[in-house]
């Protein structure tokens, strides 16, 4: 697997995204300034992978801070969650892990300053831990929806580069393939930062798996053609009623799966579901610069000059186009989603599994 973040002698140590395929750079950060300059300008992009980002980032910030007392600190704390609040407003998991690290302070109101700050170094790593543990759990429950032959398409970027490792969408493609199943994956370039074809078909390669890159507007044609069987993308924020947000033109993917009568599948650790919020039309949607769009890498002009540009990098996904949703705990109906906020289903009623 590739190693996406890790906390080294003081340090949050990332992998720049945004420099693959043609570079493997890491990026050191001593301070929590530059490790949300990396979420912001994608060195570090995933749901998962930015949460994690965000509990080191905080543990980082935490070091410096000069207090006297629990109130103090957690005064001193509060711009630096703030600030990683700020960053990627569609995501969640930023938000999951701002919340999960108040509440854990919280609980250790009557340690010491400096107890606090290794405390949160220690949770940092558990959540990158966890969060390891959770992909693979996905992989388990999602590697049944996978058959001997099947052609796979993904969108964007689910992988291990997206989280702590083993990916969220791409975990069940991993366990199929651990259980000895012969299959394939068409990536889709993903613009307008081409995560498919930059992160996706490099980290697919990397574990040989066979893989094709294709563009985004071919996948209706390909399933018109009978080519693809399947689809399994991440998310960044799915809500109550299973309505899905994931990067721009996972809608439509997911409406073309449903005119062919392919299964679409989102795989979605619950740390990226939002209870709170009862659909997806109550999802932020984060537009970013124009630049993106008319330009590539920043450098070549692909676009007039002056010409207006409107740049969503997410969409919402109505949960009536979502076959399943694969968790850790099980692959779900989009539909029973409430039940499980609720805390007191029967879990084991409620997955799906295929016999085979």
């Amino acid at each position: 697997m590739v190693k996406t973040i890790d906390w080294t002698d003081g340090k949050v140590v990332m992998l720049d995204q945004s420099r693959l395929p043609i570079e493997v750079v890491y990026v050191e950060c001593e301070n929590y300034l530059k490790v949300a300059e990396g979420i912001k300008k994608l060195w570090i992009r995933g749901a998962p992978a930015i949460g994690i980002a965000t509990a080191m980032g905080v543990a980082l910030a935490a070091q410096d801070i000069d207090a006297d007392g629990y109130e103090g600190f957690i005064r001193k704390l509060e711009p630096v969650l703030e600030t990683f609040l700020a960053t990627r407003p569609t995501a969640v998991n930023i938000h999951w892990a701002v919340e999960r690290l108040r509440a854990f302070l919280n609980r250790r109101r009557n340690e010491t300053v400096q107890k606090l700050k290794e405390l949160l170094i220690e949770e940092a790593r558990k959540i990158l831990d966890e969060d390891i543990q959770i992909n693979r759990a996905i992989g388990l429950w999602g590697a049944q929806f996978i058959n001997d032959g099947d052609a796979i398409l993904t969108h964007c970027n689910a992988g291990s580069l997206a989280t702590g490792g083993y990916g969220t969408a791409t975990a069940p493609m991993l366990v199929a393939r651990e259980q000895g199943k012969k299959f394939s994956v068409f990536a889709d370039e993903t613009r307008p930062v081409l995560q498919g074809a930059r992160l996706t078909a490099w980290e697919l390669m990397q574990e040989g798996i066979t893989v094709t890159l294709i563009t985004d507007n071919a996948a209706g044609a390909l399933m018109k053609r009978g080519e693809i069987n399947l689809a399994i993308v991440g998310t960044d924020r799915t809500v109550l009623n299973g309505d899905v947000a994931n990067k721009i033109g996972t809608y439509t993917v997911a409406v073309m799966c449903k005119e062919h009568s392919i299964p679409f599948y989102v795989a979605a650790p619950l740390s990226s579901i939002d209870f709170s919020i009862p659909s997806g039309d109550l999802i932020p949607i984060e537009e970013r610069g124009s630049e993106e769009v008319t330009h590539i890498f920043g450098t070549l002009r692909i676009a007039p000059e002056g010409v207006q540009v409107r740049n969503l990098a997410f969409d919402v996904t109505p949960a009536r186009y979502v076959t399943a949703i694969v968790t850790e705990k099980g692959a779900f109906r989009p539909s029973d989603l409430k039940a499980l906020a609720r805390g007191d289903a029967d879990i084991e009623k409620l997955r799906i599994t295929l016999k085979k």
